[in-house]
């Protein structure tokens, strides 16, 4: 910092109120979390981003859903995969709880898909939360600092005002401490403000584009699985196979129960 500018901010706060010290205080605690959750969220979306990144790459190569869970691969904070192991892990359950056999192939019902679908849903949902969480201080930051100084700003002038009555004085020399001590607060309420600013409309933009991705991998991954893994018969064509099947087993049971023929002399 520029001598002459730490010199100035260290008069002001030595001329500061008691009020004006401790708006100061409330401030530099507002700070403190805004940093906290900056710095916590830069690492947090430049980690998703690089995840991400890698989690598409491999799942592009891919034309069964289910290959890269066969596989053991994991892509620790990405949100898609988060996504994606979500839609694995019901769909696991449903392909085990509620098995549709169709020529040798064990598929889901159009039901167990809905199923499927809304867990995708959810969890696209939780994953833009988690993204999001957080970002309440930097928005209270932004809105909030400017103002927490301008009252302790105006509390000072105040005061400064109600000394200068009370001295019966006007002199520069008697207002310029008391203004100068005032004005700080405002000072820092803007150093609190403008980098949480900054910060707070980059990462909304990085969190926004985050969300786009995820709601449109879940529409893909969604028709993947409903191509791959969903029973498409008609209710037509699932009545006449299911007919069939007990008109076979019924022939099976008849031909079993039927006594043998006698032998020919």
């Amino acid at each position: 910092m520029h001598p002459i500018l730490a010199t100035a901010l260290q008069f002001a706060f030595e001329k500061a109120t008691l009020e004006g010290k401790l708006t100061i205080g409330a401030l530099a605690i507002v700070s403190l979390f805004s940093w906290t959750v900056i710095l916590s969220k830069s690492f947090q979306l430049s980690r998703a981003s690089r995840m991400s990144r890698k989690f598409f790459d491999a799942y592009r190569k891919t034309r069964d859903p289910a290959e890269l869970r066969r596989g053991g691969l994991t892509f620790e904070g990405a949100p898609a995969f988060e996504l994606y192991a979500a839609g694995q892990e019901e769909l696991s359950y449903q392909l085990k709880s509620h098995p549709v056999r169709v020529g040798g192939e064990v598929r889901i019902s159009p039901a167990s898909f809905d199923s499927v679908r809304v867990t995708l849903e959810e969890a696209a949902m939780g994953e833009a939360l988690a993204l999001e969480k957080g970002m309440i201080v930097l928005s209270t930051a932004v809105a909030g600092g400017p103002f927490i100084g301008l009252l302790g700003t105006v509390w000072g002038v105040m005061e400064t005002f109600a000394g200068i009555a009370r001295a019966n004085t006007a002199s520069l020399t008697a207002m310029a401490p008391g203004v100068a001590g005032a004005l700080i607060a405002t000072v820092v309420g803007l150093l609190v403000a403008i980098p949480a600013m900054f910060a707070y409309n980059f990462m909304v933009t990085r969190i926004r584009a985050f969300t786009q991705e995820l709601d449109a991998f879940a529409i893909r991954y969604a028709t993947q699985i409903e191509h791959t893994c969903v029973d498409a018969r008609t209710v037509a064509e699932s009545v006449s196979e299911a007919l069939e099947r007990s008109l076979e087993r019924a022939g099976v049971a008849a031909s079993a129960a039927r006594p043998p023929a006698p032998a020919k002399p």
